[in-house]
């Protein structure tokens, strides 16, 4: 994974004010917390973890020291994972973020990671698409990144109906879950976005304090 560099107080004042921004179905907010049980609820699930690049959570210890770090974060205007939660009814369901973002090459890597009770009903894509919009028309983006495991068949899906490009294979690019594991690398640049019909008026709405 690419190390976050945030080289100008700009992209700091970027993270530092966002205070949430809603999709069609989805509203993202920062992490409390009050989170931990939930975030504890799916992060133990060996099901869900089994693609992600984080340790299963074996207590809520590992939740609290995720929420702190993420807390840190806000505070020091990096990126971070925010909760992702339906509109409707607050209820979380997971976290989106971007994994780290290069303001100088004007890139980024956007990822995921959802409780598996709200699997297959479009939520994963509605996230990413939404990051990828606000990527784009937030941060001055040129280049957008995703990844995931070779055998992730359902997050490669996911990517490409958020429409990002497959690349090309990155073999043994990860150290992950006791082996080496094969990288998918996709990626939709600034050009190919605004010409997607999915995203021309894209509903998403950005708070910012």
């Amino acid at each position: 994974m690419e190390k976050t560099v945030n080289t100008s107080s700009n992209a700091q004042c970027k993270y530092i004010h966002w205070n949430g921004m809603t999709s069609p179905r989805l509203a993202f907010r920062k992490l409390s917390m009050k989170d931990a049980d939930t975030i504890f609820h799916y992060a133990s699930d060996p099901e869900v973890t089994r693609y992600v690049l984080f340790p299963t959570h074996k207590s809520m210890d590992d939740t609290f020291a995720f929420i702190q770090i993420n807390l840190d974060k806000y505070k020091d205007g990096e990126t971070a994972s925010w909760g992702v939660t339906l509109k409707e009814t607050g209820e979380l369901i997971g976290t989106a973020d971007f994994v780290w973002w290069n303001v100088y090459h004007k890139k980024a890597e956007v990822g995921y990671c959802l409780a598996k009770e709200h699997w297959n009903q479009g939520f994963a894509t509605e996230a990413l698409m939404s990051l990828v919009h606000f990527g784009f028309t937030h941060l001055n983006l040129h280049r957008i990144e995703a990844r995931c495991f070779e055998e992730n068949i359902a997050s490669s899906r996911v990517i490409e109906k958020a429409g990002m490009n497959k690349e090309g294979i990155l073999k043994e690019a990860l150290w992950a879950k006791g082996k080496y594991r094969n990288v998918w690398q996709y990626a939709l640049l600034q050009k190919e976005y605004e010409i997607l019909p999915d995203f021309k008026d894209y509903p998403l709405v950005v708070n910012w304090r």
